[in-house]
């Protein structure tokens, strides 16, 4: 692993202002986050605070805000978040060298929102080629070294076999050295195995098991009886 542990220098901030008012950034001011595995999941309802989470786990390491692998960390003009602002991070053994020098990271950020533009600037010509396979072409050409690789939503371009070959190249990449953090909705990702799942929302940041996740009692639920969920929203 490179990150051992992910915490908000300071404590001046005002509960009732965004990013302070979500419940898993507060989690994060008090206790910070610590890593135990290569490849950590973070699951949440929409708006529960994940995105704005690896978001800035992701500027804090030097990665642009806008995605894009380590060299373009200026590309954008967009400031950084105050949350990224305030990140810091103590070093795993095999990542004290990496977060002592700017030159030395590694790693990419893949934001579902932002990736047209961030594969363009890297050389993927998503012009020519759809949305998902610009995503897999990014895992394929730049999922190589190890390094922190921070995806937000990565699935959302992703049918399942491709959903599938993106999880080949995250063991590929952990067992080489690299760390992953990813915040998704898949119960395909997140069931890894090896991989932490941390879910967020109003209770803060907890750990738990792909077998305990909601998302996946949800989707066993619907996949069994797709018409319990559907009158509830179908006229």
């Amino acid at each position: 692993m490179i990150i051992e542990r992910v915490y908000v220098a300071g404590n001046a901030y005002d509960e009732g202002e965004w990013p302070w008012s979500v419940p898993c950034v507060r989690e994060l001011l008090g206790e910070g986050l610590r890593f135990t595995a290569p490849v950590t999941f973070v699951v949440g309802e929409n708006g529960s605070g994940k995105s704005t989470l690896v978001e800035a786990l992701a500027e804090g390491f030097g990665l642009d805000s806008w995605g894009g692998s380590h060299e373009w960390r200026y590309a954008s003009h967009r400031a950084k978040s105050v949350l990224g602002e305030r990140v810091r991070f103590d070093a795993a053994p095999r990542g004290r060298r990496m977060l002592a020098s700017w030159s030395a990271r590694q790693g990419f950020f893949l934001r579902a929102e932002t990736a047209l533009d961030a594969l363009d600037r890297e050389g993927l010509a998503p012009g020519s080629r759809s949305h998902g396979e610009g995503f897999l072409a990014a895992f394929r050409g730049k999922f190589l070294r190890p390094g922190l690789y921070v995806l937000d939503e990565p699935e959302a371009a992703l049918s399942f076999s491709s959903c599938l070959e993106l999880l080949g190249h995250i063991d590929r990449l952990s067992g080489a050295g690299a760390q992953v953090v990813c915040a998704t909705h898949s119960p395909l990702l997140t069931a890894l195995p090896g991989a932490d799942i941390i879910e967020v929302g109003d209770h803060g940041l907890r750990r738990t098991s792909w077998k305990d996740l909601a998302l996946v009692d949800h989707w066993r639920r619907y996949l069994a009886d797709p018409a319990a969920y559907l009158r509830h929203v179908l006229d």
